[in-house]
C-alpha cells in the first residue's frame, strides 16, 4: 500500500468517525466504532468496515449506516480535498467473532 493511499484512508477513518457519532443518530444503547478503512490504489471506492455494539443490533445498525450513506458521503466530500471522490460503502468488521470463534475451538481442543 501506498503512502498516499494510508494517509487517504487515515483522513477517511478520522473524519468519517466524527460524522457517524456527530450526523447518524442510532437508537440508545447502539455504539459504532470504526475498525479500518480501505481504499482502491485509483482512490475511486472507500470500504469503511464497522464494529457494533451489541452485536444483535448489526442489522439495524447496517441499515440505518446505508440509510445515511449518501448524506454522509456529501458531507464526507466537502470536507476531503482531492481530485478524485471515492465512493464509501460499510461493511461488518467480523474479525473479532472470528477470533472469538477460533479461541473457543482452541479452548475446547485444550479441555
Amino acid at each position: 500500500m501506498s503512502e498516499r493511499i494510508r494517509k487517504v484512508n487515515s483522513l477517511i477513518f478520522h473524519e468519517i468517525s466524527t460524522l457517524i457519532n456527530k450526523d447518524v443518530d442510532f437508537k440508545n444503547g447502539v455504539f459504532i466504532t470504526i475498525s479500518r478503512v480501505d481504499t482502491t490504489p485509483d482512490l475511486r471506492y472507500t470500504q469503511i468496515f464497522v464494529k457494533v455494539f451489541p452485536n444483535k443490533e448489526n442489522h439495524y445498525a447496517m441499515k440505518t449506516l446505508e440509510h445515511e450513506r449518501n448524506s454522509l458521503q456529501k458531507i464526507l466530500h466537502k470536507k476531503l480535498h482531492l481530485k478524485i471522490l471515492p465512493k464509501i460503502s460499510f461493511h461488518e468488521d467480523l474479525t473479532g467473532e472470528t477470533f472469538d470463534a477460533l479461541e473457543r475451538i482452541l479452548f475446547e481442543e485444550d479441555q
